[in-house]
C-alpha cells in the first residue's frame, strides 16, 4: 500500500494536478481582494479555498504515512507544513490579520516546481558569499553617507543634513529613484558633486551588484553540477543493476543447457562435469 501511494504522488499527472489546485487558489484570493466579486461570488470562493486546503492536506497526510521518519529531514516537507498549517489557525479576534497570510500557499509552486526548487536551493547556497558582500556594500553606503553629510549637508539639508537621512538618500540613488533631481539640487551649489554621485553610482550598481550576480550564478552552476552528478550516479547504479541481471540470466541459461545436456547423455545433471563438458 505505501509503495502504491509513493508511486501516485511520484506520478507526473498528480504534481500537475497540485500545480493546478495552487494555482486555482491563488487566483480565487487574489479575486478575493475585489469586494464586487466577493458580493457576488464570496461563497464559491470559499468553497474552493477550502477544498484546495483539503487537498494539500491530504497530500502532506499521504507523504507522511509514506516517508514516515524520513519526512521531516527534508526542509521542502517543512516548509510545505508550515504553509497549509497556517491555514488551519483560528482567523478571528486576534489573529485575523493570519487570514491574508493564506495567500502564503502560492508558494508552493516552490516546492513543487522542480526548477523553482532548483532557484531557490541556490539562493540559499549563496548566502554565505552574499552575506559579504552585503557587508561591503553597507561599508561603501556608510563612506558615501559620512562625506555627503559633510560636502553637502549644509546645501541640502533635508536630503544629507544628518547621517541617517544621508544613508537614505544614497540608498535611493544606489536604486536609481530620482538620482538627477537629487544630483542637480546639489550641483546648484557644487557644480563637481556629479563626479561623487557618479563613482558612487557605478560602484555600488554596477560593481557590487554584479557580484550578487555572480555569486548567484556561481551557487546555481554548483547546483546543477550536483543534479548532474547524481543523475549520472543514479544511471550508472541503474546500468550496472542491468548489466548484473544480465549475465545473471546467461548463467542460468548456461546452467539449464549443461541441465539438459547431460540428461541427454543419460548422466546425472547434479554430478561434477566430465572435462570434456567443460
Amino acid at each position: 500500500m505505501r509503495d502504491r501511494t509513493a508511486a501516485f504522488l511520484a506520478r507526473r499527472s498528480f504534481q500537475r494536478f497540485i500545480v493546478g489546485v495552487i494555482l486555482i487558489n491563488a487566483g480565487t484570493l487574489g479575486l478575493e481582494t475585489f469586494p464586487a466579486v466577493v458580493a457576488s461570488h464570496g461563497h464559491l470562493l470559499t468553497v474552493v479555498d477550502h477544498i484546495a486546503l483539503y487537498v494539500f492536506a491530504a497530500e502532506l497526510a499521504a507523504k507522511i504515512y509514506v516517508e514516515r521518519s524520513r519526512f521531516p529531514r527534508d526542509p521542502w516537507n517543512v516548509f510545505d507544513t508550515l504553509i497549509v498549517t497556517i491555514a488551519f489557525v483560528p482567523s478571528t479576534g486576534g489573529l485575523s490579520v493570519l487570514r491574508s497570510l493564506r495567500i502564503l500557499r502560492a508558494l508552493r509552486l516552490l516546492s513543487v516546481v522542480p526548477s523553482l526548487r532548483r532557484v531557490v536551493s541556490a539562493l540559499l547556497r549563496a548566502m554565505p558569499g552574499m552575506s559579504s558582500i552585503v557587508v561591503l556594500l553597507g561599508l561603501v553606503l556608510y563612506v558615501g553617507a559620512v562625506m555627503a553629510t559633510k560636502l553637502y549637508g549644509a546645501t541640502a539639508p533635508e536630503r544629507f543634513g544628518s547621517l541617517p537621512t544621508s544613508l537614505f538618500t544614497l540608498y535611493q540613488t544606489m536604486t536609481g529613484d530620482d538620482w538627477g533631481n537629487i544630483a542637480r539640487e546639489v550641483m546648484t551649489r557644487h557644480p563637481s558633486a556629479w563626479i561623487f554621485f557618479t563613482i558612487f553610482i557605478l560602484v555600488c550598481t554596477f560593481v557590487i551588484l554584479n557580484l550578487f550576480m555572480a555569486v548567484v550564478v556561481s551557487a546555481m552552476d554548483e547546483e546543477s553540477a550536483e543534479e548532474r552528478a547524481a543523475l549520472e550516479g543514479a544511471t550508472a547504479r541503474a546500468q550496472h543493476a542491468q548489466h548484473a541481471e544480465h549475465t545473471q540470466r546467461i548463467l542460468d541459461e548456461l546452467a539449464a543447457l549443461r541441465k539438459e545436456v547431460a540428461e541427454l547423455r543419460g548422466l546425472d545433471p547434479r554430478a561434477e562435469p566430465h572435462p570434456l563438458d567443460r
